[in-house]
């Protein structure tokens, strides 16, 4: 089955930046061959592709965090907890993230996927992080105000350079520019290092587009390299570090995403727990209520995932004790 069929691709990798490296074996290996849920995902209901949407979201954070947590459970001797948060981190990647989005026709051509993340870019440039940066400053969490600025920044620049690589696809004359250097942040263990409510869930509201960013842009890198086009690829791929290496861990330094990793299972198993009996049963309902029968099967399945990865981490918590 195309579930078990995934799992081969599957990699054990070091730390955040090792995994980015392998990501585009992984998306391309997700697009490859036939998927027919792309000519379906036109059918599919408003509150489905929501779902599907949420979904992503979810697994694309928890890529994002667990790849953090397993370099944390390295650091702290704890290599088969780290192992376990790496492949679990694959698992939400490769195939719960890629198959959401298959259902949903996330991918299109290159010109319609340059114009997704042009309106994407500039919501964030002009709406949602400068917002951020002002509440930030208002509660007093001057160090989140500045963050949310300088990404701010960064989108439009992202922006611009996704408008010019789209000019230069859809009229076949100038060049696709070189994507910026992402500036790796460390994410060591620590305390949240914001006070106000609101900054916290902006900052959660921001991890979660970083890391859904980062996972799309990877599957747009992998068409672009079907479709011959390397220099897109590039872009895509580079931009997508800078989402995830940069903006993502930076946020998640002053959200303090990481803890002792004690802690980071206990986190796991509540969002694992919570989305397989919760969230994706919530979702498959509504897609078999409404007829969406592909859509409803991926969620029962991936709860059922997210089960065995919940007592997974679990185990693991259990020999820690």
């Amino acid at each position: 089955m195309f579930r078990h069929s995934r799992r081969t691709f599957l990699l054990v990798l070091c730390a955040l930046t090792v995994a980015s490296q392998a990501a585009p074996a992984l998306a391309l290996a997700a697009l490859t061959g036939p998927h027919p849920q792309f000519q379906a995902a036109r059918a599919l209901r408003a509150q489905t592709l929501t779902d599907l949407t949420t979904a992503m979201k979810g697994e694309a954070f928890a890529y994002a965090s667990y790849s953090l947590f397993g370099a944390q459970a390295d650091s702290a001797a704890h290599a088969a907890v780290g192992r376990l948060f790496r492949t679990t981190a694959q698992t939400e990647l490769s195939e719960h993230l890629h198959e959401a989005a298959t259902l949903a026709g996330v991918v299109g051509t290159n010109a319609a996927n340059l114009r997704r993340a042009i309106d994407g870019e500039t919501y964030e440039h002009q709406v949602m992080y400068r917002g951020f940066a002002t509440q930030a400053r208002q509660d007093g969490d001057t160090r989140a105000a500045d963050l949310f600025t300088e990404i701010a920044a960064d989108e439009g620049r992202h922006r611009d350079a996704f408008r010019t690589a789209l000019a230069a696809v859809t009229s076949g004359h100038g060049t696709v520019p070189a994507p910026s250097a992402a500036k790796t942040v460390a994410v060591p263990t620590g305390l949240p290092q914001v006070s106000a409510a609101r900054t916290k869930t902006n900052l959660d509201t921001a991890m979660h587009g970083e890391a859904l960013a980062y996972a799309k842009y990877m599957l747009f890198a992998a068409h672009a390299k079907q479709s011959g086009n390397s220099a897109l690829a590039r872009l895509w791929e580079g931009t997508a570090a800078v989402e995830l290496h940069e903006h993502f861990a930076g946020e998640a330094v002053l959200a303090g995403r990481v803890g002792t990793t004690k802690e980071n299972l206990d986190k796991a198993i509540t969002g694992e727990r919570s989305e397989a009996a919760t969230i994706y049963p919530g979702f498959a309902k509504q897609a078999t209520a409404v007829g969406d029968a592909a859509a409803a099967g991926f969620f029962r399945n991936t709860a059922a995932d997210e089960a065995r990865h919940a007592a997974a981490f679990q185990a693991a918590l259990n020999q820690l004790r």
